[in-house]
């Protein structure tokens, strides 16, 4: 089985990227045969700043490799570095029907608010796709809320397949049965890991860089001190119990009423949250005990990708090896791909 995901390289990644995402990715590299890029194409819907651009997409290698994604047993590469992703983009855009871009998720969102969105950010969805059906990928990890992105690759796959494939039939699109002829375009699977919970920021909501609330992997100690120290909480006194969450509330972009004590069960092994838990319960400590407790599981988590992370830092050249060496090996792929598709449309 082959996986595929990316991470945008729009901004520092944080705890919620962590365990929404690339703690499964390291997990799947050694169950399967893991490709992992950059998304540093997509990132320029929002990162317009050159310098500022390169050094996001530094930076999200870097904080790949620190947490645990080995380049041996992983392709690792920037979307940037293999251009048939954009070639597959404009030949795939040509059976796209308009009317899908207009319900996508991120497009709705943008009018909803006011904004005019640009064609980057309307035809976002259609290079996602590209991603995903340019090296065959069989399964997608990703969270609820990108579950679209993964349906119309399927959708547009089979449309491509349908208009290109003589003997293709959209009810065996691996061309089982006989007379069927298999498609060019591999129809992928969404994988949700049900498992993990929206990760709340140091404000409740879902932790987000648009919403400025969050608890960042590699920013250095002061950084992480304040902000694990400003996480909202509430006036209960110390000696008091603690208010437990009771369920998730009605606003969807609210991921916990008590982000402190979420925040601690998400980090702390099992055997010490159980302690905290009856503590927080039975009251006699304050919110600072509790904000220092995670301070103090942030750091027995993260700091051995934190120490890897400054020694990669420091080795440039190492990291283009690796990012140059994931390249070569996506682009292989795709270029095989891309031969069969160019043969199928009529481009020499």
């Amino acid at each position: 089985m082959r996986t595929l995901s990316g991470v945008q390289s729009s901004g520092k990644l944080h705890i919620g990227n962590y365990y929404g995402a690339i703690r499964q990715f390291v997990q799947l590299q050694d169950e399967s045969e893991a490709y992992y890029f950059i998304a540093n194409l997509h990132a320029l819907t929002t990162v317009r700043d050159p310098k500022l651009a390169l050094e996001l997409t530094r930076e999200a290698a870097v904080a790949y490799l620190a947490l645990g994604v080995d380049p041996k047993k992983a392709v690792l590469f920037r979307q940037s570095d293999v251009r048939e992703v954009l070639e597959l983009y404009w030949i795939l855009g040509t059976v796209v029907p308009h009317s899908n871009l207009e319900r996508a998720h991120s497009y709705k969102e943008k009018v909803a608010k006011g904004i005019s969105p640009d064609f980057g950010l309307f035809a976002y969805p259609v290079l996602m796709a590209a991603d995903i059906l340019l090296y065959s990928a069989d399964a997608v990890p990703v969270g609820k809320d990108q579950i679209q992105h993964v349906e119309f690759a399927r959708d547009w796959a089979v449309k491509f397949n349908t208009e290109y494939v003589p003997g293709y039939d959209p009810a065996d699109p691996d061309g089982k049965e006989r007379g069927h002829t298999p498609g060019i375009l591999k129809l992928p699977s969404a994988r949700i890991q049900e498992s993990t919970q929206t990760v709340p920021g140091v404000d409740g909501k879902k932790m987000s860089k648009s919403y400025g609330n969050t608890i960042e992997l590699f920013a250095d100690e002061k950084e992480i001190k304040k902000r694990i120290m400003s996480i909202k909480t509430d006036s209960t006194p110390v000696d008091a119990p603690k208010p437990v969450p009771d369920g998730k509330p009605a606003d969807s972009s609210v991921a916990s009423e008590v982000p402190l004590y979420d925040l601690l069960k998400l980090l702390l092994p099992e055997s010490e949250f159980k302690d905290v838990d009856a503590s927080w319960r039975a009251g006699g400590k304050g919110y600072g005990d509790y904000k220092k407790k995670l301070l103090e599981a942030y750091h027995a988590t993260f700091g051995p990708a934190r120490q890897r992370h400054a020694e990669l830092v420091n080795d440039p050249a190492e990291l283009e090896r690796i990012l140059k060496d994931g390249a070569d090996r996506a682009r292989a792929e795709a270029t095989r791909l891309m031969d069969k598709i160019r043969r199928a449309v009529g481009i020499p």
